[in-house]
Parts: structure tokens; C-alpha cells; sequence
């Protein structure tokens, strides 16, 4: 039975300011473009059978510089879509809404192109992507490249929590994870791994 090989993209200008970066296409800088190719050898190492990647820019050219250019683009790997809060700081929201949590306290919405999204919303999209990549897993390894919170929530649907159980992930920039099983049951192999340059 393959493995999930879970690929958070490389560093943003955002990512690294710590603003929501829901379905705003940003690039990645060069550092994230390094974190990126350093990647490649631990892609290589398990050969996936398949990859999907998240449509945004960011994640494709993480796709690309791993070395999964042929990665299939699947709609449902965005990131969360934060609505009001895109692109600022949790610190921002907590200077306007004390306490702020988003596993929590969930988004507001904001307008046509960020109207916002549910934890529920994020785990439904997941559990898709979970559905198709289940069957593929017969046949090897199978790489996702995508965002951080979006990435968590798959996670935690992977293992059978609820999708606000992503709170329990910490992922950085550039990192690669192993979700796997033990014994039939799903287990998180390794976590938010650096890759070795």
C-alpha cells in the first residue's frame, strides 16, 4: 500500500508575513523557489505513482521545482478560502475580534472573490480529494502539493478526525509529510520534515 506524500509550497511574500493567503495567487519568493528544489530528492527517493496539485501558482511551481511537472491541477486542493480575512494577520483580526482563533472562530465573509468558507466547507473539499487518491494508493506512493491549512484539514480527514482537528498540525513552508497506514488504520508516518540540503 502506498503512502500520501504531503508537500506544503515553497515560502510567499505573505506566507512569510503571516497573512491569510486564501485565493490570492501569489509567487513564490526566492527562498521558497530553494525550499522547492530542495524537495526534489525526497520526491525522487519515493518515486510517486501519481501527484495533484493545488491550482494556485504557488503550489504548482512547488509541483514543478520537486520535480512533479506532470502533477494534475484538482480545483479541490485550494486553500481555505478566508473571505474578510484575506491577506491579513490573525494578529490584525484579534485587534478587531479579541480571542480570534480560526479553527475556532471560523472567517468572515468578504466579497465575490473571497466570499469565505467553513472548516466543514475545507473538510468536504478534502474528503474528495481523499476519495479519488484512495484507489490510486494501490499502486504506490501518491505526492499532494498544496497550502498549509488545507493541507492540516486533509490530515486530519485522513485520520478520521474532524476537519477542525487541523489545529493539531503545525506545517511550515517548503516541508514534506508521510501519511500512511499501520496495521489498516491511518497514521501520520512522519511531520513538517525540512527537507535535507
Amino acid at each position: 500500500m502506498g503512502e500520501l506524500i504531503i508537500l506544503r509550497h515553497g515560502e510567499t511574500e505573505w506566507s512569510k508575513a503571516r497573512r491569510h493567503t486564501g485565493r490570492t495567487d501569489l509567487r513564490l519568493t526566492d527562498r521558497g523557489e530553494e525550499q522547492a528544489r530542495s524537495l526534489a530528492p525526497a520526491v525522487a527517493a519515493r518515486r510517486p505513482v501519481h501527484a495533484v496539485v493545488s491550482p494556485a501558482v504557488r503550489a504548482r511551481r512547488t509541483a514543478e521545482l520537486a520535480g512533479l511537472p506532470d502533477a494534475e491541477v484538482d480545483p479541490d486542493l485550494w486553500e481555505w478560502d478566508y473571505g474578510g480575512y484575506e491577506g491579513i494577520t490573525s494578529a490584525e483580526i484579534r485587534e478587531r475580534r479579541p480571542g480570534f482563533y480560526l479553527w475556532r472562530d471560523g472567517v468572515i465573509p468578504g466579497d465575490a472573490e473571497h466570499p469565505g468558507e467553513t472548516v466543514e466547507q475545507v473538510g468536504a473539499r478534502v474528503d474528495a480529494v481523499l476519495d479519488r487518491l484512495r484507489p490510486l494508493l494501490g499502486r504506490g506512493d501518491v505526492a499532494v502539493v498544496a497550502h498549509g491549512h488545507v493541507l492540516r484539514v486533509l490530515t486530519a480527514r485522513w485520520l478520521e478526525l474532524p476537519p477542525s482537528d487541523g489545529r493539531l498540525f503545525a506545517l511550515d513552508t517548503g516541508t514534506v509529510s508521510v501519511l500512511g497506514t499501520e496495521h489498516g488504520h491511518p497514521v501520520i508516518t512522519s511531520w513538517n520534515t525540512p527537507p535535507v540540503c
